[in-house]
C-alpha cells in the first residue's frame, strides 16, 4: 500500500498542467511557446484582468503560421486544439489601445493542460460506473502510458540525433583527410617547382 502511494505522488509530479501569470503593457504583445508531440489535446482557460477602453486578444499559431485558435477582446474564458504534428505552439496576448487613451498596464493569467489531464475522469467515472479508486487507476493508467510513449518518442529522437551526430563526425573526418591530402600535395608541388626554378637560375645544382 505504501509502495501504491509512493507512486501515486510520483506520477502526481508529472501532470502535466501550466499555470503563469504577467503584467500586459499597453499596445504591447506576449507570447509563450511549447514543444509538444502529434495527436495531442491542449486546454486552456485564461482570466484578463479588467481595463476601460482597452482591448486584449490572443491568438495560437503553430510554427507554420498555421492559426489553432482565436478570440479578440476577451476578458475571461476557455480554449482548445488538437495538435497535428510534432512541433513549437505558440499564444500570444495583445494589447490594444485607442490612440487617444494612455493605456494601463493589464494583469493575465493562463492555465494550460495537455495530453492526460485534459481528460475529464469524473464524467468518465460516473459513465462506466466506476469507483473512485477505480477511476483514480484508470487516471494513473492513463498517465503511465503517457509516460511511456514519451519516454519513447525520447529515446527515438535521441538515436535519430546519435545518428546525425555519427554521420557528421565521420564526413569531418572525411574532409579532414581529403584536405591534409591537398595541404600535402600542394607543398609538394611547390618544392619541386622551386627546385626546378633554382635549378634553372643556375642557383643551386
Amino acid at each position: 500500500m505504501e509502495l501504491w502511494h509512493t507512486c501515486v505522488v510520483l506520477l502526481a509530479y508529472l501532470v502535466t498542467v501550466n499555470c503563469i501569470m504577467w503584467n500586459l503593457q499597453p499596445n504591447t504583445q506576449k507570447c509563450l511557446k511549447e514543444e509538444l508531440q502529434q495527436n495531442i489535446p491542449v486546454i486552456g482557460e485564461f482570466e484578463v484582468s479588467e481595463a476601460p477602453g482597452q482591448k486584449v486578444d490572443y491568438v495560437v499559431t503553430d510554427s507554420k503560421g498555421h492559426t489553432l485558435a482565436k478570440r479578440e477582446d476577451i476578458s475571461k474564458g476557455k480554449f482548445s486544439f488538437n495538435t497535428e504534428s510534432y512541433d513549437t505552439y505558440e499564444i500570444c496576448f495583445i494589447s490594444h489601445v485607442p490612440a487617444n487613451m494612455r493605456g494601463i498596464t493589464q494583469e493575465i493569467s493562463l492555465i494550460t493542460k495537455h495530453g492526460v489531464d485534459t481528460k475529464n475522469y469524473d464524467t468518465y467515472g460516473e459513465a462506466a460506473q466506476l469507483k473512485p479508486i477505480e477511476k483514480e487507476l484508470k487516471r494513473l493508467e492513463d498517465l503511465s502510458n503517457a509516460i511511456v510513449q514519451d519516454f519513447s518518442i525520447m529515446r527515438k529522437r535521441e538515436e535519430e540525433m546519435r545518428d546525425t551526430n555519427e554521420s557528421t563526425n565521420s564526413r569531418v573526418l572525411y574532409f579532414s583527410i581529403f584536405s591534409m591530402c591537398c595541404l600535402l600535395g600542394l607543398a609538394t608541388w611547390q618544392v619541386l617547382y622551386l627546385r626546378r626554378y633554382f635549378k634553372a637560375k643556375k642557383l643551386i645544382e
